[in-house]
C-alpha cells in the first residue's frame, strides 16, 4: 500500500505520451527543433557597421478632456492596428489578500453589462481580433478595418465590467492549482522566496500570494480597487498603426472621453536596500537531487536612468540571455554544473533588480556559488576586451532589431518615453548608444551594480546535502532558513526525545497500525483508488497474497494501459509495449510491494535506518528517517511525531520525460479494516507540475485471492 508511486508513475507516463503523441518534435526546453539550412560557410564574420538609427515612427501625444494621455504612433506599411490603455498608478499593498490585485485584472474581461464572457469572445473572434487585460487596463488589436467594432468591446470591457462571481471562483481554482504545482517547483519557489529577501514583506513587490491569501480574496476588493484605480487622469491610451491623427483623436474620444475622472491615492514605500554583507537563505527541498541557485538583491536603477542602456551591456557580458554569456560559459560549457547560467539587471520605476541563477547538482552546489562569485569580481575588476565587447554589442543588436517586427514593441517604446520622460529620439538613437558604451564603462557598471559582497545567496534544495557546505559564503558564517513562501523558519528547532532511534520510530508506526500480530493476520489485501491528474484520471487496483504476491493494474477510461505482476519469483510488466520481464532495482521494487508492511520488514532485510531529525510537514512535527535498502536506494520517510503515523515519502524516480524525479508521496486519511489502519488519501507530487491526488474507493481484507490473479507467463 505505501509503495504505490512506481506503478502511478508509469501511469503518468503513458498519459504524457497519448497527450503528446501528435504534437511536432521540440527540445527539452519545448522550442521547436528547427532545421539548420544548408550552403556555403563564411571564411571569417563579416566586419561590424556604424550603427544605424532606428526609424521607429513619431510618436504624437495628445489629451483628452478627461485628461486621458493619447499616444499615437502611424504605420500605414500593414492595414493592422493594436490599442493599448494602461493606468500608471502606485503598486499596492494587498496585505492578507494579496493576488487580489492581479486577479481584477484577469477578471475585467470576463463579462459586462451587456455582454457576457462567452458573448464577449464570440464577437472578439468573429472580426478576428484579441483583446487581453491586465490589472493596469485593457489591450486589443486587429485589422484596421474592424477598428470600430475593436474599440466598442474595449471600452465595454474597460468601463463596464461585472466581475462574476462565478469566474472569480473559475480563477481561484486556477490559482490554487497553480500554488499546489509551485510548491513542488523549485525554481518557482525560489522566485517566491526571492521577492520576498529582495524588497521585504512590507514592500508591494514582496508580496507572495499563498493558500491563506489566495482564500481572502473577495469581489468587494476587487470592485473597490477597479473603481478606484482604473481613472482616464493616470492612464494612457497608446495607439500604433494604420490609422491617422485626425481618425485616432476622434475615435479616442468617442468610445473613451465618457470615462469619469477622479483622484487616484498615492503610495510611498520605504527603498528595499541590498543587505550590508552577504547572506546565505536557504529552502529546505526534501529529497532534490538539484540546487536552484539565486543570487539577487535590489537595484536602484530607473528606466531613465544614463545608465541603463551600459549596464544592460553589462549584464549581458556577465548572463545576460545568450549562450556565450560568461556565466553560461564557466558553469555550462567549462565546468558541466549546468544546462544553463544566467543574470538579469532589470530597471524600475520604483526599484531594480540583480538576479543571477543557475540550476545544478547537490554535490557541487558550493562550487558553482565559487564560480558565480568568480564572475562577478572578474567583471569588477578586469576591462573587457574589445572583442567580447562587440561580440554582446552585435547579440543586442540582433535582439533589439528583431523585437521591432511585434507591434506590441513599438507601443511599450512609445508608453515608456512619455511614462519615464525619455528623450523623444532615445529609442532611434539606442544602438548607437550601445555602441558608444567602452571597456572603461562596463568596469565602473560592474562596480557599481553587481555585487557579490552585499547578496542574497538563496539556494533551494536538499538542506542534508547542502545546507552545511554554502554557509562558507555568508559573512556571519549562518545559513538563515525559510518556508516556500519566505517565512523565517529555525532549523530543527524541535529537540528528540531521549530513547528515540529510526528503529523506535519504525516500530511505534508498526504498533499504531495495528501490530505485528494483528498484520501477522493479513492473508490477502485488495483495494480499488481513484487518480485525478492533470491530464486525464487513471483507475488503479492492487491486489496481495501471502506477503510474496503481488498485481497491479492501471486503466484509463475502462481500458487496461499497464499491468505488473510479481508471482514470487518472476516480475513481468504488460501494457501497449508487449510484455517484459522486470529485473534489478525494478523486480526488488515489486517484492517490497509484496509485502503488506514493508516498514516491519526493515530490520530482516537488512535496511539501514537513519534518524534525520525532525521537520514540518503541512504543520505537523514529524520524524524524519532515512531508509537505505542493501541495492542502495534511498528513501527518506516521515512519521506524525503526535500519531506515529507515516505522513509522507520522499524518493528518486524517473519523471514522464525521462529525466530524474524527486517523487513526494503524501498519506492521510487512515482507516482501520480488519483491525489494520489503511492510508485512503495519497497525493503525489513530482510527476506532474500539478499533484496527483488519489482515494481509495474500496478496500478488502482476508477475502479471498485465487492464485490465477498472479500467474505469469
Amino acid at each position: 500500500m505505501k509503495k504505490l508511486i512506481s506503478i502511478l508513475v508509469v501511469g503518468a507516463m503513458l498519459l504524457t505520451q497519448f497527450s503528446s503523441a501528435s504534437i511536432a518534435q521540440t527540445t527539452k526546453s519545448g522550442a521547436p527543433v528547427i532545421p539548420v539550412p544548408s550552403g556555403e560557410v563564411r571564411a571569417a564574420a563579416p566586419k561590424a557597421g556604424s550603427a544605424p538609427k532606428i526609424q521607429i515612427g513619431k510618436a504624437e501625444t495628445n489629451k483628452l478632456k478627461n485628461g486621458l494621455t493619447v499616444i499615437l504612433v502611424e504605420n500605414h506599411k500593414l492595414p493592422r492596428v493594436s490599442f493599448r490603455i494602461f493606468a500608471d498608478y502606485d503598486p499596492v499593498l494587498e496585505k492578507d489578500a494579496a493576488g487580489y490585485v492581479n486577479m481584477m485584472g484577469e477578471l475585467l474581461s470576463k463579462g459586462t453589462t451587456t455582454r457576457t464572457k462567452a458573448q464577449l469572445d464570440e464577437e472578439i473572434d468573429f472580426i478576428g481580433a484579441s483583446i487581453s487585460s491586465s490589472s493596469n487596463g485593457v489591450s486589443g488589436a486587429c485589422l484596421s478595418k474592424h477598428t470600430d467594432k475593436l474599440l466598442e468591446l474595449m471600452a465595454d470591457v474597460l468601463l463596464n465590467p461585472t466581475f462574476p462571481q462565478e469566474e472569480l471562483d473559475k480563477a481561484k481554482t486556477r490559482a490554487e492549482s497553480a500554488l499546489a504545482s509551485n510548491k513542488d517547483d523549485a525554481n518557482a519557489i525560489a522566485g517566491n522566496v526571492a521577492s520576498v529577501l529582495r524588497y521585504g514583506k512590507d514592500h508591494p513587490f514582496g508580496e507572495v500570494m499563498t493558500e491563506t491569501t489566495l482564500g481572502n480574496i473577495n469581489l468587494e476588493q476587487i470592485k473597490k480597487h477597479y473603481q478606484t484605480y482604473l481613472k482616464p487622469n493616470i492612464s494612457y491610451l497608446v495607439i500604433v498603426g494604420d490609422i491617422s491623427k485626425a481618425d485616432a483623436m476622434a475615435k479616442a474620444e468617442k468610445y473613451f472621453g465618457k470615462w469619469a475622472s477622479g483622484d487616484v491615492p498615492t503610495h510611498k514605500y520605504a527603498t528595499p536596500k541590498a543587505p550590508e554583507k552577504t547572506q546565505v537563505d536557504f529552502v529546505h527541498k526534501p529529497g532534490a537531487v538539484q540546487s536552484v541557485i539565486n543570487i539577487t538583491y535590489p537595484v536602484e536603477l530607473q528606466p531613465q536612468s544614463p545608465d541603463a542602456i551600459p549596464s544592460s551591456l553589462t549584464n549581458t557580458i556577465l548572463g545576460g540571455g545568450f549562450i556565450n554569456s560568461r556565466l553560461n560559459l564557466n558553469l555550462r560549457e567549462g565546468k558541466g554544473y549546468t544546462y544553463g547560467a544566467y543574470s538579469s539587471l532589470s530597471t524600475g520605476k520604483i526599484i531594480g533588480s540583480f538576479n543571477a541563477a543557475a540550476s545544478v547538482r547537490n554535490a557541487v552546489t558550493d562550487s558553482a556559488i565559487i564560480e558565480f562569485m568568480k564572475e562577478f569580481k572578474t567583471l569588477r575588476s578586469e576591462k573587457v576586451t574589445a572583442e567580447d565587447l562587440q561580440l554582446v554589442k552585435n547579440v543586442m543588436t540582433g535582439q533589439f532589431s528583431r523585437s521591432l517586427e511585434q507591434p506590441g514593441t513599438i507601443a511599450n517604446f512609445a508608453l515608456n518615453t512619455v511614462r519615464y520622460k525619455l528623450a523623444p529620439d532615445y529609442y532611434e538613437n539606442y544602438l548607437a548608444t550601445l555602441q558608444n558604451v567602452n571597456a572603461e564603462t562596463v568596469t565602473a557598471m560592474a562596480n557599481k551594480y553587481i555585487l557579490p559582497d552585499q547578496a542574497h545567496i538563496l539556494v533551494v534544495g536538499n538542506k542534508d546535502d547542502v545546507a552545511d557546505r554554502i554557509k562558507q559564503f555568508a559573512a556571519d558564517g549562518k545559513v538563515n532558513f525559510y518556508d516556500t513562501y519566505g517565512n523565517p523558519i529555525q532549523d530543527a528547532n524541535v529537540a528528540i526525545p531521549a530513547g528515540v532511534t529510526a528503529e523506535t520510530i519504525i516500530a511505534d508506526y508498526v504498533n499504531a497500525i495495528g501490530g505485528t500480530k494483528k498484520l501477522a493476520t493479513l492473508q490477502d489485501v485488495q483495494f480499488e483508488m481513484s487518480l485525478v491528474t492533470p491530464m486525464g484520471n487513471l483507475g488503479m487496483s492492487m491486489r496481495q497474497k501471502g506477503g510474496t504476491k503481488v498485481a497491479q493494474t492501471i486503466s484509463m477510461q475502462g481500458n487496461v494501459v499497464s499491468n505488473r505482476v510479481y508471482n514470487g519469483e518472476k516480475a513481468v510488466e504488460s501494457g501497449m509495449g508487449g510484455q517484459r520481464e522486470m529485473e534489478g532495482e525494478e523486480l526488488t521494487d515489486m517484492k517490497e510491494q509484496a509485502l503488506f508492511c514493508k516498514e516491519a520488514a526493515y530490520s530482516d532485510s537488512g535496511a539501514k535506518l537513519t534518524l534525520k531529525g525532525v521537520e514540518l510537514v503541512e504543520g505537523k512535527k514529524a520524524y524524519v528517517v532515512e531508509v537505505e535498502r542493501p541495492d542502495g536506494k534511498k528513501t527518506t520517510e516521515y512519521y506524525d511525531m503526535a500519531t506515529s503515523l507515516k505522513i509522507r515519502e520522499i524518493s528518486s524516480s524517473e519523471g514522464p520525460d525521462g529525466a530524474p524525479a524527486t517523487v513526494i508521496n503524501d498519506f492521510g486519511d487512515y482507516k482501520e479494516v480488519k483491525g489494520v489502519l489503511f492510508p485512503h488519501s495519497i497525493t503525489i507530487s513530482g510527476v506532474f507540475p500539478v499533484p496527483m491526488k488519489g482515494t481509495v474507493t474500496s478496500l478488502k481484507v482476508n477475502e479471498g485471492i485465487e492464485d490465477a490473479a498472479f500467474k505469469v507467463n
